[in-house]
C-alpha cells in the first residue's frame, strides 16, 4: 500500500513522521492536492489533513482520484451527507473521524454508556469544556461535536460547550453531569499530537479490504 498526505502543517507533517517510521511506502506531501498527477494518485491512500475550506474544495477530487481517503480534517460537518453521497458515487473508500486517536474513541464509548444511564434516570445536566492550541481555526472541535451528538441523542438535550484556545494545547476535552448531590466529570487529555496521526494511518491501513464510507470509531475495535 502506498500512502499520500494532503496538508503539510503540523498533522501531515507528524502523519509523514508515522509512515516513515513504520516503513510504510509513502508517496510523499501536496499542500496543493488538486495538483496531483492522477496517475499517482490512483495508486495512494490520501490521508488528509488540511483545513475546512481546502477539504471543501478538494472531496470531489480527492473522490475522483485516490484508491481510497482518510478524512481527519475537521470542521465540514454541514456538508457531510452530500461528501458522504459523492465518496459512494465515486465507489471511493473513505473513513473519517474528528479525531483518530485511539484513546478519544474509548472515550466516545464511555461518554456514550454513561449518559445513556443517566438518560434513562434523569437528574442530570450535561456541559462540556474543550480546550486547544491557538491556532486551531473551528470551534467547538470536531470532537466536541460528536461528543455533544452523543450526549444529545440519550438524553435529549444538548450540552452547552465552552472552547478554549490558548498557547500549544494538543487537545483536552471534558464532559460533565451536574446533578444536585453530585457531579460526574470525565476527561480525556493529549500530550502530543502523535497519537491523532498513528490513527489515521492505522485508518488507511484498513482501507486494502475496505468498501464504501466508514466513520473511524465503528471500525477501530474490529479485527
Amino acid at each position: 500500500m502506498k500512502l499520500f498526505v494532503s496538508g503539510y502543517g503540523k498533522m501531515g507533517k507528524m502523519v509523514e513522521k508515522i509512515i516513515l517510521s513504520r516503513n510504510i511506502e509513502y508517496a510523499g506531501w501536496s499542500e496543493s492536492v488538486r495538483e496531483t498527477d492522477p496517475a499517482l494518485a490512483k495508486e495512494c491512500v490520501c490521508i488528509d489533513f488540511t483545513t475546512p475550506d481546502a477539504f471543501r474544495s478538494n472531496y470531489r477530487f480527492l473522490a475522483e482520484h485516490f484508491k481510497a481517503v482518510v478524512v481527519g480534517t475537521t470542521g465540514w460537518s454541514d456538508i457531510k451527507d452530500e461528501v458522504i453521497s459523492y465518496f459512494e458515487e465515486c465507489g471511493t473508500p473513505m473513513i473519517w473521524a474528528t479525531n483518530f486517536s485511539i484513546g478519544v474513541n474509548v472515550f466516545f464509548a464511555v461518554a456514550d454508556a454513561v449518559s445513556k444511564m443517566l438518560g434513562q434516570t434523569g437528574g442530570y445536566s450535561p456541559y462540556m469544556v474543550e480546550m486547544h492550541h491557538c491556532h486551531k481555526l473551528d470551534a467547538p472541535s470536531g470532537t466536541a461535536k460528536t461528543l455533544a451528538g452523543i450526549v444529545r441523542d440519550n438524553m435529549g438535550v444538548r450540552p452547552d460547550v465552552q472552547s478554549v484556545r490558548c498557547g500549544e494545547i494538543p487537545g483536552i476535552h471534558t464532559v460533565g453531569f451536574e446533578g444536585v448531590n453530585d457531579r460526574i466529570t470525565m476527561t480525556h487529555e493529549a500530550f502530543s499530537r502523535e497519537g491523532f496521526a498513528a490513527g489515521a494511518v492505522d485508518a488507511a491501513l484498513k482501507t486494502a479490504s475496505l468498501v464504501g464510507v466508514h466513520e473511524f470509531k465503528e471500525l477501530i475495535f474490529k479485527a
